[in-house]
């Protein structure tokens, strides 16, 4: 999809929105799962209540794009009822997300922010991979040294940890690692599955997000059943709630959505940038609030990830350009 042109001013705002997310949510889900006081809330329930808020949204934005309520039920009606193939089609990304969706939860209980957010960064990889397989497209040779060398730089984070003093609970980071392990390859392999869906017809960027919330809704609401069922009806489907836990579902919810509107005014060198300043931000906010020490290595590391996330993100014939030195 090409970029569509904007001014710097809105470019920048874009940017900084995209960095300011992806950081505040990672610290913020981080702090209610390891400082915030209180019972802890069932990270299943948050991860259905996000389902929720991003069908809500959608529809608000499918209201906008259909331009009146008759033309709107008229669309829901074809594309959600009437279209039981497509609910299923789409029913695969919606599971594959939820899977996800509660791996972030699970690595943000047992690492810190900034290792987080640094190991996240495989999902570049693992989405190059899957774009090669499914999309059959192909990746320049500077493209696959940086994925080659965003793997040195999260081996390296991954090596000696930096360890947290300010934490109130005890850690596994190695199932803090497995499970954003399998976090990144959800997002590679949904992501990649859902821009296919999307580009084999032309229906609506808005539908198809409803027509997988839909799904996902129902995916998450089984997946509270059998983790958390039983406590949940003893103690609520809201217990442990917190507004910092509600700031977490808002930006969760919101995030995703912003990100897939505000990309088409982007590329993606713009986009690299906003990883590696989120990496930055969360670094800084983890020394402060979690009592982050930094180490050697995940310093390297972590400047491993960002040089290769942009180098990732370069233009084709910029990289042939590069590829000459």
């Amino acid at each position: 999809m090409a970029v569509e042109n904007a001014s710097v001013v809105f470019k920048v705002y874009c940017l900084t929105v995209m960095t300011l997310v992806a950081a505040t949510y990672t610290v913020t889900l981080r702090y209610t799962r390891t400082i915030s006081s209180g019972d802890l809330y069932f990270s299943t329930t948050a991860v259905c209540i996000t389902e929720v808020i991003k069908l809500i949204l959608s529809l608000g934005m499918l209201t906008k794009e259909t331009g009146s309520p008759s033309r709107l039920m008229k669309t829901i009606v074809e594309h959600v009822f009437l279209s039981p193939k497509e609910l299923l089609k789409l029913s695969i990304p919606s599971v594959v997300y939820a899977i996800q969706n509660n791996m972030a939860f699970l690595a943000l209980s047992n690492l810190d922010a900034a290792v987080y957010q640094v190991t996240y960064q495989l999902k570049i990889p693992c989405t190059a991979l899957c774009t090669v397989f499914m999309l059959n497209r192909s990746l320049s040779r500077l493209q696959w040294f940086s994925v080659f060398m965003l793997c040195g730089g999260v081996t390296l984070v991954q090596w000696r940890p930096a360890e947290a003093t300010k934490v109130q609970i005890e850690q596994n980071p190695l199932l803090g690692f497995i499970a954003i392990a399998i976090a990144v390859i959800c997002s590679g392999f949904a992501g990649v599955y859902f821009e296919k869906v999307l580009k084999s017809s032309d229906t609506s960027l808005w539908v198809r997000n409803i027509q997988m919330y839909v799904s996902g809704i129902v995916i998450t609401l089984i997946g509270v059943c059998v983790t958390d069922g039983e406590k949940v009806m003893e103690k609520g489907f809201f217990f442990g709630y917190t507004p910092w836990v509600c700031f977490v579902v808002f930006l969760s919810s919101v995030g995703g959505l912003y990100t897939s509107v505000v990309v088409k005014y982007t590329d993606n060198i713009m986009k690299g940038f906003s990883a590696a300043a989120a990496i930055v931000l969360s670094t800084v906010a983890s020394v402060i609030l979690f009592g982050l020490q930094i180490t050697i290595t995940f310093a390297s590391g972590a400047i491993f990830v960002c040089v290769s996330i942009y180098l990732y993100g370069l233009p084709k014939q910029d990289t042939a350009t590069l590829s000459r030195f």
